[in-house]
């Protein structure tokens, strides 16, 4: 036993001394929360229109102020006919275009009705989509404004609530996938590559002939990083937290037994990974190309699964981080317990078992 713990030190001295681990351990996760939190956002702020007003009579400029004056738009050009509208798409500031009819204000008093059309760049379709449904809602808001006092028989009215993320900001989205690929990618990136290493220089041989058994020596290799990635997953919470205002609703202890438990997961794969590896370049390289791409595309991070093909939505299944994302948004958002999310725990840990057992006994066959 005192050689193990020895072991285990060791392997602690020995990530303390590579400042290449450190910062792939520490600084990576860090700089990665920071910049998908900051960075990758759906919302929209100061963007810039432009406004082409045929009518310029006193509603279209009131509805111009209430327009420019919210946090989300900024009028930087008036355009004074329609082909201009082309010339300033092209430049590329501006994102969309306002065009209110001629005698605007007279129809809408006369007629009831009068036309704003939106024109929007949509060379970026998720921006676009998400100017035009806020313009919109200017609108509807300063259309209920001049008819609060005006009634009409048999009205449908329609009303939205959101649960869980009601301001609809998008880290609450981005927290949840990022937390699952830095964990994935780092626990499962440095596992292979402390095991490859040792085997690249042909000292894992002689690990394995020594008085510690060869699932000794596994399981002190795995051990200093199951305690790191801890830390990494404590500081990822505690940014989320007090940087981003993400809220924690459920419970901290089933929200640290969930990341621990996923650490584990991405560190049998990571020695999974060692098994067919040769060097630490080869395994790094199936760390990050094996396991990104699968994370980012097919566990629900940014893409939602049921709008998969359902070929890929199968695939999806056998992905470890899609059954972690659905288990950090239900206690970090809905607040939910074990009750609800014991199937993809279970899931979790028969995956877990499933590379552990794999893992083990490929390095048996091989290093016997």
């Amino acid at each position: 036993m005192k050689r193990f713990i020895g072991f285990i030190r060791k392997e602690f001295y020995h990530i303390f001394r590579d400042k290449r681990s450190l910062f792939i351990l520490f600084g990576m996760p860090i700089a990665q929360i920071m910049l998908f939190g900051f960075a990758i956002t759906n919302e929209i702020n100061n963007v810039d229109i432009a406004i082409f007003d045929k009518s310029k009579d006193a509603t279209t400029q009131e509805i111009i102020n209430k327009i420019t004056a919210s946090k989300y738009f900024s009028n930087k050009q008036l355009i004074q006919n329609e082909k201009e509208i082309e010339a300033v798409f092209k430049k590329g500031k501006v994102k969309a275009v306002l065009v209110f009819e001629k005698d605007f204000s007279k129809k809408l008093v006369k007629e009831h009705n009068a036309t704003i059309q939106i024109i929007t760049d949509a060379t970026d379709p998720n921006t676009a989509n998400t100017i035009s449904n806020y313009t919109n809602s200017i609108l509807k808001k300063y259309q209920q404004e001049i008819n609060k006092d005006i009634k009409i028989e048999y009205q449908i009215i329609s009303e939205t609530r959101m649960v869980y993320n009601p301001e609809l900001k998008s880290v609450f989205m981005f927290v949840p996938g990022v937390m699952t690929i830095i964990l994935m990618l780092v626990s499962a990136m440095m596992t292979s590559i402390s095991i490859t290493r040792e085997k690249e220089l042909g000292t894992m041989e002689i690990l394995l002939v020594s008085p510690i058994k060869p699932i000794q020596v596994i399981i002190g290799k795995v051990f200093p990083y199951i305690f790191l990635s801890v830390i990494n997953a404590i500081v990822i919470i505690l940014l989320s937290i007090f940087v981003f205002k993400m809220p924690v609703q459920g419970s901290f202890f089933l929200l640290g037994f969930e990341s621990v438990l996923f650490i584990i997961n991405a560190l049998s794969l990571g020695i999974l990974i060692s098994t067919i590896s040769e060097t630490q370049q080869t395994a790094m390289m199936i760390s990050l190309m094996g396991l990104m791409l699968p994370v980012i595309l097919l566990s629900g991070f940014i893409f939602p699964i049921s709008s998969m093909p359902f070929p890929l939505q199968v695939i999806s299944n056998i992905i470890p981080a899609k059954w972690f994302i659905i288990i950090l948004k239900g206690i970090m958002l809905k607040g939910v317990g074990i009750s609800f999310i014991w199937k993809e725990t279970l899931i979790l840990i028969g995956m877990t078992l499933f590379f552990m057992g794999l893992s083990v006994k490929k390095y048996k066959i091989r290093l016997e």
